[in-house]
């Protein structure tokens, strides 16, 4: 092959994803990356001195029938850190980094101690805050012993498992309290809102949430106010158009809520404090 090669099936590879991905050329990068066992950083530095791997193009075929990026190279990077991921768990999305945003806002020049994730999955949440303050300690709580199972070995990969503890539980049941941190994605789609694109892979127990969206969060609320240490926060995970009705079950359990917008500008987390 010439030193065009990789170039040059990139650049192919990036127009045949283009019907099906918002971000053509970046697939390709870490679908050509994965292939060739690099970081992408270190494929795009080589890439005119090395071949087209040979298991480029299933890679390829793989993302063009719909299977998520996450899927077929196994991880996602998320915040500071890099987290396996299976079809158990919901992707990791940059959207969820609003969370980790709002808690360094909140907290800025001192540290949670005590953090709680409610609803972990593949840890995502949780083992990114331990990450950013390690002298924190933090538990997982998730309903799906299978997404329990892959938060373990990402908390073990990142050597984080002695600061981080997972259990099998009902949202804030039986958990007691209080945690400086609670980080808390539950599912907030419509039963009948239409899908699309990756979350089409991803299993339905943590997208749906009744018939507006709303029944985990109703769930969620009453603990609140137990679970938030004073000083503490809540970072709770939304969709776009639920800010007001989540404030408003925060605030009826006597607590202050606010929204931050992520990156697009779209409403993402409820911030929870003590009024």
């Amino acid at each position: 092959m010439t030193d065009r090669a990789i170039p040059d099936a990139l650049r192919a590879a990036t127009r045949h994803l283009a019907d099906v991905s918002d971000t053509p050329r970046l697939d390709a990068e870490l679908l050509m990356a994965h292939a060739l066992g690099l970081s992408r950083a270190d494929m795009l530095l080589r890439q005119r001195d090395l071949d087209v791997p040979a298991g480029f193009a299933a890679l390829l075929d793989r993302r063009l029938t719909g299977a998520p990026i996450a899927h077929i190279t196994g991880t996602r990077d998320f915040w500071t850190i890099s987290l396996a991921v299976t079809s158990d768990t919901l992707i990791p999305r940059p959207d969820s980094e609003t969370l980790i945003e709002a808690a360094v806002d909140h907290f800025h020049d001192r540290a949670p101690d005590t953090i709680l994730d409610l609803g972990t999955g593949s840890g995502a949440l949780l083992l990114a805050a331990l990450a950013q303050w390690p002298q924190a300690k933090g538990w997982g709580i998730d309903a799906s012993a299978p997404a329990l199972a892959v938060a373990q070995a990402n908390a073990a990969r990142l050597a984080l498992a002695d600061r981080a503890a997972f259990r099998i539980g009902d949202w804030a049941q039986g958990v007691e309290g209080p945690f400086d941190l609670l980080l808390i994605n539950p599912p907030y789609i419509a039963q009948d809102e239409p899908l699309e694109g990756d979350v089409l892979h991803e299993p339905r127990s943590a997208l749906f949430a009744g018939v507006d969206g709303l029944d985990d969060y109703r769930r969620i609320a009453p603990d609140l106010s137990r679970l938030i240490a004073p000083g503490g926060m809540a970072a709770i995970e939304i969709g776009h158009a639920q800010g007001e009705s989540v404030c408003a079950l925060v605030a009826t359990q006597g607590l202050a809520a606010s929204v931050r917008r992520d990156l697009a500008g779209h409403d993402r987390c409820v911030v929870a404090t003590r009024a």
